[in-house]
């Protein structure tokens, strides 16, 4: 019997865009002959998966779950909306999504967690609903926030399927408070954080190039001002900024005459306890993934020969 080697087994991954484990497995029952276990492994419908591995899956569903006092989000992409209409992917799509919460936020880590009901990693069972469904399917992203007492809130916009759609969003909420006060107000925070889509929870979370950005922006505009006064247009301009986009300090969308901070101050009172507002997530389908657009028109001159 041939010696199956890392690299035998790494090489037939690349070429085919399979599991390792099935990999392998093809590489022992031919005897380490590369050609022969390709053949294997497109025989048991495994390496049509890699045939469609090129092509852009930016549909599918994001999943969320909540368990306890830890919620998870994942991303899993298809190439059309109709695959995530078909029941077996969300099916699919709810399993990963229970995986994730122990998945600490690794996308590779829940990549590697055992599917239930089945002998293959996470991985390796996508690429085997990738053979039997028809389409490119990958589990892009995970995100995961925990609280040590409190809830974390969440809120799924076009909702397809329970714990299933386009926007899915976490938000955690730090509290010795009333458990159902605490998620009704976690579920309104969601839904606005899924409106107004903040960058960062405060001025202080907004990445350094970002506030940089802006405030080269702001001195652009008003290029030939004096320093001081350029001093007090930039802080201005940024004071805004971080009401537009920093959670904390956005006008409350199911009350604008009130901020988030105050929002949640209103929250504390009927929960009877303090409320922090410690992270949040929100993920949207398909974000900076770019699509191809096709040319229907172009197509048709090519076949025509035009």
């Amino acid at each position: 019997m041939a010696d199956i080697t890392a690299a035998m087994v790494r090489d037939l991954r690349e070429k085919t865009g399979v599991g390792m484990m099935d990999c392998k497995s093809a590489l022992v029952a031919n005897n380490g002959d590369m050609e022969a276990a390709i053949d294997w492994l497109r025989a048991k419908g495994l390496a049509k998966a890699a045939k469609k591995s090129t092509r852009v899956a930016a549909e599918g569903l994001v999943g969320l779950c909540i368990k306890g006092t830890t919620g998870a989000l994942v991303e899993v992409n298809s190439e059309t909306d109709f695959v995530a209409r078909n029941e077996k992917f969300q099916v699919m799509v709810a399993e990963i999504s229970k995986l994730a919460v122990n998945a600490h936020g690794s996308t590779e880590a829940l990549k590697t967690m055992h599917f239930p009901g089945s002998p293959h990693a996470v991985a390796e069972y996508v690429a085997e609903m990738v053979a039997t469904i028809g389409e490119n399917m990958t589990v892009r992203r995970t995100a995961v926030l925990t609280v040590k007492e409190g809830v974390v809130g969440s809120y799924v916009h076009n909702q397809i399927a329970p714990g299933m759609g386009k926007i899915g969003v976490i938000v955690a909420l730090e509290s010795a408070g009333k458990a159902e006060e605490l998620n009704a107000f976690g579920r309104l925070l969601s839904m606005h954080i899924a409106a107004t889509n903040p960058i960062a929870l405060d001025m202080t979370s907004v990445p350094a190039d970002v506030l940089a950005r802006e405030a080269a922006v702001l001195e652009e505009k008003n290029v030939g001002k004096p320093p001081q006064v350029m001093e007090k247009i930039v802080a201005s301009g940024l004071k805004t900024y971080a009401k537009e986009n920093c959670l904390l300090e956005q006008p409350y969308v199911h009350d604008g005459a009130k901020s988030v901070t105050q929002a949640a101050l209103e929250a504390a009172t009927k929960a009877g306890a303090a409320i922090k507002i410690t992270g949040f997530v929100r993920m949207q389908l398909g974000e900076g993934i770019e699509k191809q657009e096709d040319d229907f028109a172009a197509e048709v001159a090519k076949m025509s020969g035009n």
